[in-house]
């Protein structure tokens, strides 16, 4: 049964413990940092898209799970400079973990826009998450596993400024450059 409420999930200085996740991790130049205060997760960076092309923050993995299941969708409080950014959920699955011996890991992901000045509070429904590895929608890998994305059991939540589409296509939002993301909060929604 979903929730009319809403549940924090994380705010503030809940943020300790993301990081940054870059393209340097298959040879990309692009950087980027964390510094978290009172005030929320700000990320700081710059986009180099030749060799790579994306930047990310995430979360530590949530032991145990996050269970989410009475809600529909998360809510992102953010400022996001107008980019399009992806939300990327790792949930443990009901396929005894083979999902996680994909190399580059099952994501189930949603792109979203920002205003250009200003905070933005983005929900992306439960419902709107498609299967995703390394930025190709699972519909084109060579894989038959049974799938389901399961909000009782959420092991990481990252976001994403990637050169890449969740169609795996050019991101029509991508910029390259200085990159200023401030996070405020992450809420659960009915």
């Amino acid at each position: 049964m979903t929730q009319s409420g809403e549940k924090l999930v994380v705010a503030g200085d809940g943020f300790v413990g993301w990081h940054a996740l870059n393209d340097t991790i298959m040879g990309g130049r692009s950087s980027g940092s964390c510094s978290v205060s009172q005030a929320g997760l700000r990320f700081s960076g710059e986009l180099i898209e030749q060799g790579g092309g994306f930047v990310s923050v995430r979360s530590p993995l949530f032991s145990p799970p996050l269970d989410l299941s009475g809600f529909a969708a998360l809510r992102l409080d953010l400022a996001g400079q107008g980019r399009r950014f992806k939300l990327a959920v790792a949930c443990a699955d009901g396929v005894a973990g083979l999902t996680e011996l994909i190399p580059g890991g099952l994501r189930w992901v949603h792109e979203f826009g920002t205003e250009v000045e200003g905070f933005s509070a983005v929900r992306i429904g439960f419902d709107q998450l498609t299967p995703s590895v390394r930025a190709q929608p699972i519909e084109k890998l060579p894989l038959s596993l049974p799938l389901h994305f399961d909000a009782a059991r959420i092991t990481r939540l990252q976001l994403l400024h990637s050169k890449f589409d969740d169609a795996g296509g050019l991101n029509p939002g991508f910029r390259s450059g200085s990159i200023d993301l401030e996070l405020q909060a992450i809420h659960a929604v009915g």
